[in-house]
């Protein structure tokens, strides 16, 4: 009996933290799902594609809820037109009947179609400010750089690749610990600078009127009255700068909490030395720790259906997008005096935030983690050094300026998205131009230059792309090609099979030096690898006459380097110059692929099926507008799901 109640209390548990699962079986179409759509899966795909094959990279034997159905919609309007098309089930498995294939295709799209036919915007839960933004912050309040990568602890990333998802964004005790420090030393460091305190904090002195009427009613009423005064003058100061930090209008408790504060401070410190200016930092302090700066939250009515966010939290969306940072006085004011939400002022706010220097964050920001380059700063990234003597710390964070000024002149000032597949320029440096081998550039600032041929431009021919994508002691066209199908085309690879051998592994060394095609070659002989690597190969070996630090090269010492090549789709290439003017051709991919990078940053969340008409509206405006990074822009944060929010606390599931 004990085991009996013990299983009815757990399912009691379940059930009372697992909404999700009442709303599954609260689907009326729940139990026609169980007894006609499943069966046909598990009669069909389900041998192949289960938890333990997992035949590309696909597991069909989990989907018990039609729930779990339309949050993988994507993959299932894939599996109904491999089964339309006639290739699923494959020829040595039994086929399906006409009659399961209408089944199938009838009843998955009926889910698919009714999940989109209702707007949603998905759930943004509140979310700290990340290292970076917090860093920004700081500067664009204070005007005080604080190196954050030193202090806190890192931050994860998101399961889009981003560090500003909701969903990783915990506050630890130690971090919380080290909020406290850096509010003190940001502070401190702000009241150092005299010029910049005083633009922030005007001198208080009392007259001497004003300190005979403090005298006189403390003689009469034994009541010290000196502090309201100040308290008047510091009520300006810090509502003007908890309004900034805190994204929007006080409350009336607020401001009475941060005034009490101040009071305190200063009645304790009134015997000190400037009282005033003491009582001001430490409130400063206290709003810099609040978790009105700290996070990121915005209004959770109870509220079934979505509504519009107000107009600070867009202002504080759009400026988190464009500027890791806080809204400035302007958008604020945009946000309270006019409708932000009106198309023609977002339009004009983006255009104008574009414009500001604090928009080249994005090439920090966005540009290095899409393109998976802060993997060059982790430590354990490493080159061989005696394969690789001239990488260093300094080397690398020149490829990495390189992509940063690259990204943002193509998104700030070209504003052609094509470019960053293709272009007969970047932005070097003197260093850097001695490492690609370019002469008669000087000096130490980043500076665009052109060049003769075609094989640089672009980030293919970046050395930061090719480095990263590249192991320790040699080149890897398998990386390479894994990089541009999924970080250029979104179309990535399923995961290889169990138990394959690495490629230096899969092929004879008693044969001598082999180039890495023949080394492929072989290894692309296994048919459990050919389907993956016909697709991977011929874009990496096409990028061979690049070495593991990008410098080019055209041979492996005394053996030549092929880097011609067919792709999986049919199109041939003779190098990386045509293996680009191929994949600028494939525009449709690539718009999709960084119209869902873009989004799931903008958003801060990861994307799932009913995002799926946002991400179609996003990649028609590139494909409409010859890929303009503005209109692009401008798009995204007019869309439904940056403008409008579900409630967290509401009982709706996505």
């Amino acid at each position: 009996m004990p085991g009996l109640l013990q299983s009815v209390l757990l399912l009691g548990a379940l059930l009372a933290f697992s909404p999700s699962l009442l709303a599954q079986k609260e689907d009326p179409r729940q139990a026609h799902y169980w007894q006609t759509v499943r069966p046909i899966l598990r009669q069909h795909c389900t041998s192949c594609h289960n938890g333990e094959d997992k035949k590309g990279g696909i597991n069909l034997e989990r989907y018990d809820f039609i729930i779990s159905i339309v949050r993988d919609g994507e993959l299932f309007s894939k599996v109904i037109d491999v089964v339309n098309e006639g290739s699923m089930p494959p020829e040595i498995r039994p086929p399906m009947s006409q009659g399961e294939i209408d089944t199938l295709t009838h009843y998955i799209n009926n889910y698919l179609e009714t999940a989109l036919a209702e707007k949603d915007p998905g759930i943004i839960s509140p979310r700290r400010l990340n290292n970076q933004e917090y860093r920004y912050t700081l500067i664009d309040l204070l005007g005080v750089d604080v190196n954050t990568d030193s202090i806190f602890p890192a931050d994860p990333s998101g399961g889009a690749g981003f560090d500003n998802q909701a969903r990783i964004l915990y506050l630890s005790p130690l971090l919380l610990e080290r909020y406290f420090e850096t509010a003190d030393l940001a502070v401190e460091q702000l009241y150092a600078q005299d010029s910049a305190w005083r633009a922030m904090v005007p001198v208080y002195e009392n007259s001497f009127g004003q300190s005979l009427k403090n005298w006189w009613h403390e003689f009469w009423h034994e009541e010290d009255i000196s502090w309201q005064a100040p308290s008047k003058q510091a009520d300006k100061v810090l509502e003007a700068f908890a309004t900034r930090a805190y994204r929007r209008f006080l409350r009336a408790e607020e401001k009475q909490m941060l005034g009490d504060f101040f009071k305190k401070v200063y009645l304790d410190a009134k015997e000190q030395e400037q009282p005033y200016d003491l009582a001001i930092k430490e409130t400063l302090k206290l709003i810099l720790v609040s978790h009105h700066f700290l996070y990121r939250q915005e209004a959770d009515p109870e509220i079934e259906l979505p509504y519009e966010i107000s107009g600070f939290e867009l202002a504080s969306r759009l400026s988190f997008f464009l500027w890791s940072s806080i809204p400035d006085e302007r958008l604020l004011n945009a946000a309270y005096r006019e409708n932000l939400h009106d198309p023609a002022v977002l339009e004009r706010e983006v255009k104008r935030m574009l414009k500001d220097p604090k928009a080249k964050r994005m090439g920090a920001q966005f540009a290095i983690q899409w393109l998976e380059l802060r993997k060059l700063t982790d430590p354990a990234f490493q080159l061989d050094p005696e394969i690789y003597p001239s990488y260093s710390p300094i080397l690398r964070d020149l490829m990495l300026a390189e992509v940063e000024s690259y990204f943002n002149y193509v998104m700030l000032e070209s504003q052609n998205l094509l470019e960053l597949i293709d272009s007969d320029f970047s932005f070097i440096n003197e260093a850097l131009a001695e490492h690609y081998g370019i002469a008669d550039i000087k000096g130490s600032e980043m500076q665009k230059v052109s060049f003769a041929s075609g094989e640089r431009g672009g980030l293919l021919g970046m050395a930061g792309v090719l480095t990263a994508t590249s192991l320790p002691t040699r080149t890897s066209p398998v990386l390479r090609g894994k990089w541009v199908l999924e970080q250029v085309l979104g179309t990535p690879a399923p995961p290889p099979p169990p138990n394959v051998p690495e490629l230096e592994a899969s092929h004879d060394t008693a044969a001598g030096p082999q180039t890495l095609r023949v080394m492929l070659e072989k290894h692309r002989a296994d048919p459990a690898c050919s389907s993956c690597h016909n697709a991977m190969d011929p874009i990496g070996l096409g990028l061979e006459n690049f070495d593991g630090l990008g410098r080019w090269r055209e041979s492996y010492g005394e053996l030549s380097i092929d880097p011609a090549g067919v792709l999986k789709s049919g199109e041939s290439f003779a190098g990386p110059s045509e293996l680009k003017q191929i994949l600028l051709t494939k525009k449709e991919l690539f718009a999709r692929n960084f119209s869902k990078k873009m989004l799931s940053y903008a958003l801060g969340r990861s994307l799932g099926f009913k995002d799926s008409p946002t991400i179609k509206e996003l990649q028609q405006s590139l494909i409409d507008t010859d890929f303009n990074t503005t209109a692009f822009i401008i798009t995204l944060v007019n869309s439904y799901p940056f403008r409008y929010k579900k409630s967290d606390n509401a009982d709706i599931q996505s």
